[in-house]
């Protein structure tokens, strides 16, 4: 068995391969080209091969390249490869060398690797809340500007109403904002249906809209982000991934949690979390659980825990092919009205207004 370390850059690869006993027998620099990484895997004929790279964004082509010569491509997670590969020299050749020899000993700590099914769909939904957050940097904009003029109170973004007493100058730039807005709402509206058409026949996405407060975007984007649910084996493993619960740095007997930790999906934090709010809003026992956290914690730990229930019921859910039953117990109160499939599948069902999901 071969084994290659590729420290990737923009341009061009340092890649270090070596065997079994740990001799290394090539080590170049390669262009980022088809034909060059071509030319350079396949001048070691048919013996088994596989190869890591760090997983930083632009793995794709070289996933789908070398998946076509037969060679597995193992993404290593940068965080923890750090913290067991420190070095006080850091070149290429020597990233491309510590590569190698930990896939060679087994000890790469890897990254989940999206599915080639689902990761272009899950980009373009994560576009689309990109989208989104610029659409709300320009609501935001002119409610600044009229508040700049006490006409905050006087300004309908959404109907474009703009007061006459305002200086011609602001004027024009709350019109600029608004124009902003309306392409936004276009593009949101067409991303959407985008994501619709494929994957709105899936059975975990109908079984997720069957849960309370979760929503056709929300669904969606809990499916791609997840991207098979038998990736963890227990709910704790999902609570960790979605950042629902805090971390700890703990020594002897001190006892910290690590509040804002970055480790995980932060995309499937922002879908839970927003689910909780509606859920809170919308449904008495997810309501009745907020108000009995409110009175033992401050609201954003409160909030938290309801989006760790949410959690809970997105694993199971997806972990026993099950629908929706309550929460801890309860019996559901309000009943969800089931989603019609003909009504999801029209682009036109949803209002620019309607579509922030």
């Amino acid at each position: 068995m071969l084994h290659s370390g590729i420290d990737k850059h923009k341009d061009n690869c340092f890649i270090v391969t070596v065997n079994d006993e740990g001799k290394v027998l090539k080590e170049t620099r390669v262009k980022n080209s088809v034909a060059a990484l071509t030319a350079y895997f396949t001048s070691f004929g048919k013996e088994p091969h596989r190869a890591v790279v760090e997983s930083t964004t632009g793995w794709y082509w070289l996933d789908d390249l070398l998946t076509s010569l037969g060679i597995e491509l193992i993404l290593a997670h940068a965080k923890y490869l750090r913290a067991i590969a420190y070095v006080k020299v850091k070149t290429d050749p020597m990233d491309a060398h510590t590569l190698a020899h930990l896939l060679r000993l087994g000890y790469i700590p890897a990254a989940h690797k999206i599915s080639r099914a689902l990761r272009d769909t899950r980009d373009l939904c994560r576009a689309r809340l990109r989208l989104v957050y610029k659409r709300t940097g320009c609501y935001n904009s002119i409610h600044r500007l009229g508040e700049k003029y006490n006409c905050d109170h006087l300004i309908d973004a959404d109907k474009e109403v703009v007061p006459d007493s305002l200086p011609e100058l602001v004027k024009e730039q709350i019109l600029c904002q608004l124009a902003q807005i309306a392409l936004l709402n276009t593009q949101i509206v067409n991303v959407e249906k985008l994501v619709r058409e494929r994957l709105v026949e899936s059975d975990e996405v109908r079984r997720l809209l069957g849960a309370p407060a979760v929503g056709l975007i929300t669904a969606f984007t809990l499916y791609l982000e997840v991207d098979g649910i038998d990736r963890f084996e227990t709910e704790k493993q999902f609570f960790s991934y979605t950042r629902v619960v805090p971390g700890a740095d703990n020594s002897n007997k001190t006892v910290r949690h690590k509040s804002g930790n970055k480790d995980g999906n932060k995309y499937l934090r922002i879908a839970l979390s927003d689910a909780a709010i509606h859920a809170i809003r919308y449904y008495p026992e997810f309501r009745r659980f907020y108000q009995k956290q409110l009175r033992r914690h401050n609201k954003p730990i409160a909030l938290t825990l309801v989006a760790k229930e949410m959690a809970r019921i997105v694993y199971h859910i997806l972990k026993d092919k099950t629908e929706y039953q309550g929460l801890k117990g309860q019996p559901i109160e309000r009943q969800k009205q089931p989603v019609p499939l003909h009504r999801v599948r029209r682009h036109s069902a949803l209002s620019p207004k309607k579509a922030q999901g």
